[in-house]
C-alpha cells in the first residue's frame, strides 16, 4: 500500500485547518500542530469578505456552517467640532453577491475558528494542541519538527500558519522585531442597537484623533472597534480590568451618536491591543518548509485581508501543488522550490502591497486637528462617490478565481 506524503502544519487558527482540509482532499497526509492546549474564546470578530468566501466554499457545506451576518450598506460618519455628519451611506456590499457569488461578511473570530477546526476534523484532519514547534532541521528528503515538549515529528514538508509571532518563520529567517503601527485598538462586542437593525451595515466614524468601525456578527451582537494612535499596546487580547473597562464606557465615545455610545456602553467585555505587521519577505521558503497567512504577511486590520489572504494563499498553494504534483507523491527538495517559488512569485507583490495599502489606511483614517480631520472628510466622500469604485472594488474580489472558474 501506497504511503500518503505527510506534511505537517503549524498552527490551528484561520489557516491551518482550511489548509488541511484542501491537502487531504488532494491525497496528502497533513496534520496540523497548535501551542495552545484548547481553543480560547479570545480575540474579537473579523470581515470575510467574497475572495476568501470563495476559497471556502469550495469546502463541500462549509458555508451552510459560517455563523455571521452578511452586510447590506456601507456608511461613513463623522463627529467633528461638535457637529455629527453622515458623509456617505451607499448600498455597495448588497451588489456583491450577484457580481460575486458572497456577501461580506462579519464572524466573531473565536466561534470562526472553532468552526473551521471542527470541520478539518469532520474531513478526518488530525490537529493535535499543546505542541508549540521550536525547531527544524530537514535534509534532501524529510523535515524533522521539534517541539516545546519535547516531541519530536517528520514530514515530507511544513507549512507554517503560526501567526504574526510565527515560530517557524523565526526557524527560517531568524529574529526579527515585528513593527508596531503606532496604532491601538479598544473594542468588545455588543448587542446590535435598534438603530442599526434597519439594514445590516458596516459602519466607520470619523473623529478628531480616533475612528471607529462596527459591523454585525450575527443577528443579535455588534463588533466594533475605535483605533487610535498612542503607545504601544502588547497584543494579549486580555480584556481591561474592571476599573478601565468602567472609564472606557464613560468616556467620550459613550455620548458618540450613530448608536456608538449604546455599543460602548454595553459591551460585555472590552479588550485593548497594538496594531502590528513585519518587514515585507523577500522570500518565504527554505528548503522544505514554507510560510503562509500571517506568518508571511501579517498585516494591520484597516482593510480587512488579514484572513482573505491567508485564503488566497491556501488556493494557489494547493493549486500549484496539484499542478506539479498531482499524484501527491513523495516531492523532491526541487519540485518543492518550483511549487514555492511560483507560490511567491503569484502573493509576495499582491500580499505586500495590501499589508502597505492597511497601513496607510488606518494612518488616513486617524488624524488630528480639525484641519487635517476635515480633508480627511472630504477624502472619504471623494472615495466612495468616484465613478470607478465600484468597478475597481468589485474587480479586486476576482482573485483568487473569477466566480466558478476554480482550478481546484
Amino acid at each position: 500500500m501506497k504511503t500518503k506524503t505527510r506534511v505537517i502544519i503549524a498552527g490551528a487558527g484561520i489557516a491551518g485547518p482550511v489548509l488541511a482540509i484542501f491537502l487531504k482532499a488532494k491525497g496528502y497526509d497533513p496534520i496540523v500542530y497548535e501551542k495552545v492546549e484548547a481553543l480560547a474564546d479570545v480575540g474579537l470578530s473579523l470581515c470575510v469578505q467574497p475572495n476568501g468566501l470563495c476559497v471556502l466554499g469550495l469546502i463541500p457545506g462549509f458555508r451552510n456552517k459560517l455563523v455571521g451576518e452578511p452586510f447590506e450598506r456601507f456608511k461613513q460618519c463623522s463627529v467633528l467640532g461638535g457637529e455629527a455628519t453622515v458623509l456617505v451611506d451607499v448600498d455597495y456590499p448588497s451588489r456583491l453577491p450577484e457580481e460575486t457569488g458572497y456577501s461580506m461578511t462579519g464572524v466573531r473570530r473565536p466561534l470562526f475558528n472553532r468552526t473551521i477546526v471542527e470541520v478539518a476534523e469532520s474531513h478526518g484532519v488530525e490537529i493535535v494542541f499543546g505542541h508549540q514547534l521550536v525547531s527544524i532541521k530537514q535534509d534532501d528528503a524529510n523535515v524533522e519538527v521539534t517541539f516545546t515538549n519535547g516531541a519530536v515529528d517528520r514530514a515530507s514538508f511544513v507549512v507554517g500558519c503560526d501567526g504574526l509571532h510565527s515560530n517557524t518563520r523565526l526557524c527560517l529567517f531568524g529574529h526579527e522585531s515585528v513593527s508596531y503601527t503606532g496604532l491601538t485598538q479598544t473594542g468588545g462586542i455588543s448587542p446590535t442597537p435598534e438603530s442599526h437593525k434597519a439594514h445590516r451595515t458596516m459602519l466607520n466614524v470619523y473623529s478628531d484623533g480616533a475612528h471607529l468601525i462596527a459591523f454585525p456578527i450575527n443577528d443579535k451582537q455588534t463588533s466594533w472597534a475605535i483605533t487610535r494612535r498612542e503607545a504601544e499596546a502588547r497584543e494579549t487580547w486580555r480584556s481591561m480590568d474592571e476599573e478601565q473597562q468602567k472609564s472606557f464606557k464613560e468616556g467620550p465615545w459613550s455620548q458618540w451618536p450613530f448608536g456608538v455610545g449604546e455599543l460602548v456602553r454595553t459591551a460585555d467585555q472590552i479588550v485593548k491591543y497594538g496594531l502590528y505587521d513585519r518587514p515585507e519577505l523577500h522570500v518565504w521558503h527554505k528548503g522544505r518548509v514554507v510560510l503562509l497567512g500571517d506568518a508571511a504577511h501579517p498585516t494591520s486590520p484597516h482593510l480587512g485581508q488579514g484572513a482573505n489572504q491567508a485564503f488566497e494563499d491556501i488556493y494557489h498553494l494547493v493549486r500549484l501543488l496539484a499542478k506539479h504534483n498531482p499524484s501527491a507523491a513523495q516531492p523532491s527538495t526541487e519540485l518543492l522550490s518550483t511549487i514555492f517559488s511560483e507560490y511567491e512569485e503569484l502573493r509576495i507583490a499582491r500580499t505586500s502591497e495590501l499589508v502597505e495599502g492597511a497601513r496607510k489606511q488606518g494612518n488616513v483614517r486617524v488624524v488630528q486637528g480639525e484641519e487635517a480631520c476635515r480633508a480627511r472628510n472630504e477624502a472619504v466622500k471623494a472615495v466612495y462617490t468616484d465613478e470607478n469604485f465600484v468597478s475597481n472594488w468589485l474587480q479586486f474580489f476576482t482573485h483568487p478565481f473569477k466566480m466558478g472558474e476554480s482550478e481546484i
